[in-house]
């Protein structure tokens, strides 16, 4: 037998029916095929005799055997049969992403759970000293059931001849997935996977907010630190599928349910021609209104014209509207309902009221003279006629009672700042646990947050306005200079702009823990922890807090 004769109908070692030819890759055949002891669909890679890549394909199948996560696709059997070489996989029903981005990029909640998988999966691989080593549009698919599936995990290099790979190989590459997922482009100077090429500005990748509009912040950050070279704003670049999977999951939460159904996305690929009524096609995802909060802008095909939009309907009411008919006395004329209001009275009638109520508040009020004057005489001389001095009110009493934090938020204001500063960990800075952390991004050069803005910190929201007497910041690092800040004006607002707010505590180069104590305690809703000083880490400068307390 021959890689030729490998055809439908064929009985590949005496129990794979082969079905239909799937792709074909440098010589190399991929087949669907039936498992006729087990009755069950699958796929089946051959290699021709003699194939150079035999070696390369049989230690790929022993390292992708050993994977235990289920989102990839398991290697079920792998040997030669009269010469040639055959590799049989899992099949799993859906469309690969290829597919799904021919109708238009994802929203940012379908394109973040998805990356988030695949990175989950790749962590569990790499943890293993293994890579999938050819992640890609279309080594990534959208089950029926809606769960993601990696396919040809060590299989595909190795029929492609590109070698195990290595985790930061994976990582660059899910890089690219995302961004593909999020604009409809493909981060590289060519076009690929039936994508364009993302626009490029002064030799350096748009970042996908610059290119499609309604792109959440958060994932714009992530795709950044995952393609930038280097990231902007200094941050921190993502090189480890573990970093991809926290920085994703602070965004979109870390359930593994798929967000919701696909029905949009399948509607507007049908009207593209990218998808017809006979494909399988796998349930969808929808983006929550609070991640996305614009709508995405149309998508221009290479051809300049307007890619048709999904239709949306107005669910018909539940109960048909019925007019009802006027109510109707002997004489044929309408009855007023009996809630409807009367005719009021003249103006005659509303004077007189008036002058009644401000009449009863006039003896009310010397009543309540006479009164205070009685219990000043009797309470305010003693036998020596001397009166008590008036109460004086000071500052409120400190009783050192922890406050909660019922919720915070990164404070790196534009335009010094990019209006966001790693919000998936700041709730590890109120957790009550001392090996969670926040971490600004790495500044370059300078300690001042590389002189490019006067600080960054986190917003702590107390719920209502409470007397605070310290706050307390455990911090990661030495020399880490830091206020207190509390708003002007309004306490019980959370001003936007550094300008709204004003420090009522301060401490250079802190180690370990800083105590913010204001001059009197001051009563507020809302604090600002702000850092203007960052301790050295590695080649840059980098501030990390691991938790904050609030006393009265």
């Amino acid at each position: 037998m021959s890689n030729q004769t490998v055809s439908p109908g064929a009985l590949l070692a005496g129990r794979y029916r082969i079905a239909e030819l799937l792709a074909e890759i440098d010589g190399a055949r991929v087949w669907r095929a039936v498992d006729e002891v087990l009755s069950r669909a699958v796929v089946v890679d051959v290699l021709p005799v003699g194939d150079p890549r035999t070696n390369l394909l049989f230690d790929a199948a022993r390292r992708a055997a050993a994977a235990a996560d289920p989102r990839f696709l398991r290697v079920l059997d792998c040997d030669m049969h009269e010469g040639v070489t055959y590799c049989v996989r899992e099949w799993a029903g859906g469309r690969p992403l290829e597919r799904m981005l021919g109708a238009g990029p994802l929203t940012g909640q379908q394109a973040g759970w998805l990356a988030r998988e695949v990175s989950e999966a790749l962590e569990n691989l790499h943890r293993t000293g293994h890579s999938h080593g050819s992640i890609s549009p279309s080594t990534v698919v959208v089950t029926d059931a809606g769960a993601i599936k990696v396919v040809g995990l060590a299989t595909e290099a190795a029929l492609r001849g590109t070698g195990p790979g290595s985790p930061e190989a994976d990582v660059r590459a899910l890089g690219e997935l995302l961004y593909a997922s999020l604009t409809g482009r493909w981060p590289g100077p060519a076009p690929a996977w039936g994508l364009q090429p993302a626009p490029v500005e002064h030799g350096r990748l748009l970042s996908p907010r610059q290119v499609r509009a309604g792109v959440p912040r958060s994932l714009d950050d992530i795709s950044d630190r995952l393609l930038g070279n280097p990231p902007r704003h200094h941050a921190a670049p993502i090189t480890s599928a573990a970093g991809l999977s926290a920085a994703l999951s602070g965004v979109i939460g870390s359930s593994h349910e798929p967000p919701s159904q696909m029905d949009e996305t399948v509607a507007v690929a049908r009207q593209n021609g990218s998808v017809d009524d006979a494909t399988q096609v796998a349930p969808a995802l929808q983006v929550p209104p609070a991640l996305d909060p614009t709508p995405p802008a149309p998508q221009y095909p290479p051809n300049g014209q307007t890619a048709p939009q999904a239709a949306y309907s107005v669910a018909p009411p539940t109960e048909p509207i019925r007019r009802q008919a006027p109510n109707q006395n002997g004489n044929g004329r309408r009855k007023p309902p009996v809630d409807e209001p009367r005719p009021r009275g003249s103006w005659g009638g509303r004077i007189l009221i008036l002058l009644a109520i401000l009449a009863l508040l006039s003896v009310i009020g010397i009543a309540q003279f006479l009164v205070k004057g009685a219990i000043n005489n009797d309470q305010g001389s003693d036998d020596t006629g001397a009166s008590n001095p008036p109460q004086t009110s000071g500052p409120p009493p400190v009783t050192n009672e922890p406050v909660k934090i019922v919720a915070a938020k990164d404070f790196d204001p534009e335009p010094d700042g990019n209006g966001e500063e790693h919000p998936e960990e700041v709730p590890n800075t109120f957790d009550g646990k001392a090996g969670t952390t926040w971490t600004t991004m790495s500044y370059k050069r300078r300690p001042d947050l590389g002189g490019t803005k006067d600080g960054v910190g986190i917003v702590y929201d107390l719920g209502a306005p409470t007397n605070v007497s310290l706050v307390t910041v455990n911090l990661v690092g030495d020399k880490t200079s830091l206020e207190l800040m509390v708003p002007k004006g309004d306490t019980g607002k959370s001003p936007a702009a550094v300008s709204g707010w004003t420090s009522v505590a301060s401490l250079k180069d802190q180690g370990e823990k800083a105590e913010l104590k204001p001059a009197e305690p001051t009563q507020t809703r809302y604090v600002l922890v702000w850092l203007t000083s960052l301790p050295k880490e590695g080649s840059g400068f980098r501030g990390e807090i691991s938790e904050v307390t609030v006393q009265k």
